[in-house]
């Protein structure tokens, strides 16, 4: 990550495209640090929250599903496995394929890491009131859901 300079040019401080990736490298910053410090990374997090959320699925349905790249999703489902937070198995009804599932102490751990972000959330959003983070919140997404439009990504 960018560290910002010292002194910032005064044509940048108020742009809201620099504003925006100086808070994001502080977001960024504060999760993985937060999921560090419980033994996890922002991928396992994600992971764990498709599977509780969709049910069991092949690894190509949780990438589509988490946005995670299938050369990450092996590495991420292995790591997970190896833990026992998530079982892999044969589809029955394919068997090039497997099924991932959630087990309950990757739901204790889906828990942990909920618990995490929330901190990780106030830290970040500490100088803004309930209702000031609730409307910087609906204008995110608002952008967000803008470009992903656009540019035919998903969110």
């Amino acid at each position: 990550m960018e560290k910002p300079p010292e002194e910032t040019p005064a044509s940048w401080e108020g742009l809201p495209s620099w504003l925006l990736t100086q808070t994001a490298n502080h977001a960024h910053r504060l999760v993985a640090d937060g999921f560090a410090s419980v033994g996890a990374r922002g991928y396992h997090y994600r992971l764990l929250a498709t599977l509780e959320e969709f049910g069991p699925a092949s690894q190509a349905a949780l990438g589509r599903h988490s946005g995670i790249h299938v050369s990450d999703m092996v590495a991420t489902v292995n790591e997970l496995a190896e833990r026992e937070l998530v079982e892999r198995a044969m589809d029955p009804a394919d068997r090039r394929r497997n099924i991932i599932t959630l087990t309950a102490a990757g739901r204790r751990q889906l828990r942990r890491l909920e618990k995490q972000l929330a901190v990780c959330q106030d830290e970040l959003l500490a100088p803004l009131s309930p209702e000031e983070r609730q409307r910087l919140t609906e204008l995110l997404s608002r952008l967000l859901d803008h470009h992903n439009r656009r540019t035919g990504a998903r969110a």
